[in-house]
């Protein structure tokens, strides 16, 4: 990584701060305000636009870069065309989901629209960009081939990434510290891994979310909404793909780093899935929100939360250095450690019921 990359980086972030704070107005031309409901954890009406500033300063990020030459690193204008058009794919495909997810905010789509233009979108990365994960491999068991399977599977994971990151921004500074440690992460095995193109852009999304997040840490001031948190999922969902596809990765090191995101979204979705409930409503199920609704402060939460993420993140770092037999422990340590924090949760949740039992 240049110290132009890391000046572009400082600018991008100083950008998002700005524009952040712009959008903290409720008289912003583009504010919106967010109204809580049977999902919130907030109780008063706040712009729920933030996540405008974070995709309009990766933008600039990016145009900049074009433009100057500045990080010595090109994306639209690379002297391999196939290179350039993966890029155009990806990019293309997010900004497109920023500007349906910001409609979503203003005047709310079905389930099934969304469902389909996400569909779109993540097809646009897999056929268009030609990127799937052909394979996963098991540490120790080897690799198992996708074959046909591929293009769907990484079609419906692209889908479930940008969803999930959605669902999991009901709480103040948590999408946003997700998304500044995450992809901080990822950037770091990019770089390591030689994909100095994936290293910026991942570079650029953690700081543009950085200067979002000093206006959402609790309490917050601003939202990102599904401007910020469906194209922010699709872009950890799209450079993990592109991670894998390329040979920076093992695929498990992206799903290792934004396994809170990921445990959590998909546990709970099955648990209401198995109940037969309607995953699309409203809910505050998620085990962070049943933290919070249990007595932690959101500011407690989080913070035990960013200490979640950065475990997660050591260890995906740790893992791309070990042998196959420490990679295997790794995952399997993950599993229970995930137990171990679900059983935790409910513990947390017995003993306010017993003191509201005992009152």
């Amino acid at each position: 990584m240049t110290l132009g990359s890391l000046g572009l980086a400082v600018l991008v972030m100083g950008l998002s701060c700005l524009l952040t704070r712009w959008l903290c107005s409720p008289a912003a031309p583009l504010a919106l305000l967010d109204h809580p409901n049977d999902r919130s954890l907030h109780t008063a009406p706040t712009p729920r636009t933030g996540g405008l500033a974070i995709v309009a300063s990766i933008v600039v990020g990016l145009l900049l870069v074009e433009a100057t030459g500045w990080a010595d690193v090109t994306f639209f204008m690379s002297a391999h065309p196939t290179r350039s058009g993966v890029w155009f794919w990806v990019m293309g495909s997010t900004l497109a989901l920023s500007a349906v997810s910001f409609w979503d905010d203003r005047a709310g789509l079905s389930p099934a629209i969304r469902f389909i233009l996400h569909g779109l979108a993540a097809t646009g990365v897999v056929w268009g960009a030609c990127l799937t994960v052909a394979a996963v491999s098991v540490p120790i068991l080897g690799s198992f081939s996708l074959e046909w399977l591929a293009p769907s599977l990484t079609v419906l994971g692209l889908m479930w990434v940008a969803n999930l990151y959605n669902f999991m921004d009901g709480m103040d500074g948590f999408a946003g510290g997700m998304t500044v440690l995450g992809f901080g992460m990822l950037g770091y095995l990019a770089w390591i891994g030689g994909s100095q193109e994936l290293a910026l852009l991942a570079l650029l999304i953690s700081a543009a979310a950085a200067g979002f997040l000093f206006f959402n840490l609790p309490p917050a001031r601003v939202f990102m909404g599904d401007v910020g948190s469906v194209p922010l999922g699709f872009l950890a969902g799209t450079l993990a793909v592109l991670g894998v596809h390329d040979g920076v990765f093992d695929l498990w090191a992206p799903l290792l780093i934004f396994s809170p995101f990921i445990v959590d979204a998909t546990v709970t979705l099955l648990r209401r899935l198995s109940r037969g409930v309607k995953v699309w409503q409203a809910h505050r199920e998620h085990y962070y929100q049943r933290l919070v609704l249990a007595g932690w402060s959101h500011r407690k939460t989080v913070l035990a939360e960013y200490v979640l993420m950065l475990a997660c993140g050591t260890t995906a770092v740790l893992y791309v250095h070990v042998i196959e037999l420490f990679r295997l422990a790794i995952l399997l340590m993950w599993v229970v450690v995930y137990a171990a924090l679900a059983w935790s949760v409910r513990s947390v949740e017995l003993k306010l019921e017993s003191r509201r039992v005992a009152a």
